[in-house]
């Protein structure tokens, strides 16, 4: 199943034959230089088990981001309901992305994420879509303030399941865009 394609990307269901590239993601030192650790390839397969279930569960999670004209898979975008519970109540939808290294710097995942906040604005009827990062992830924020969405200071937390070991990783930051400010940008552009 495809959710959302663009001139140069589609973001669609799982295949088995992504694996190894969303092992490679997990595993790797820069992608994951903002979670706690990297993950093995039996983690991996396990966290893409679980992405497919969630999504086959609700419709939303992190779907394969893939080029679109050999339909390589490069890395993984969507939107996903959030468990952070005080931080973000029940019901929040997230947009995220992790991409490999070597497609890193080419507009990808600004690329990909416009097309899936319209999804989820305009299809899946969503009232705010939010993103949250480590507070010095200025990459990741880059893309947020692109997509139009705003800082949310008050929302700002410290996330719950960041181990003692990577307490400099637990400071997250909350930027949102709601449906009536993203209509806007979209009349405006």
């Amino acid at each position: 199943m495809i959710v959302v394609e663009t001139e140069r990307l589609r973001v669609r269901n799982w295949l088995e034959t992504d694996r190894p590239l969303f092992a490679e993601i997990n595993a790797d030192p820069k992608v994951m230089e903002f979670f706690p650790r990297q993950r093995s390839r039996q983690e991996s397969d396990a966290l893409m088990d679980e992405a497919r279930r969630r999504i086959s569960e609700t419709g939303l999670g992190f779907f394969a981001l893939a080029l679109k004209d050999t339909d390589e898979p490069i890395g993984f975008l969507g939107l996903a309901l959030t468990d952070l519970e005080p931080f973000l109540p029940n019901g929040t939808v997230e947009i995220g992305w992790r991409l490999a290294v070597r497609f890193w710097q080419h507009g990808y995942v600004t690329e990909a994420s416009e097309a899936m906040l319209r999804h989820g604005f305009e299809n899946r009827e969503l009232a705010e879509i939010v993103s949250f990062a480590v507070k010095d992830n200025t990459r990741s924020i880059a893309v947020m303030q692109r997509l139009g969405l705003r800082h949310d200071p008050a929302r700002d937390f410290e996330h719950p399941r960041i181990p003692d070991t990577a307490a400099h990783l637990r400071q997250h930051v909350v930027y949102a865009i709601g449906r009536d400010e993203w209509q806007k940008r979209q009349r405006r552009a």
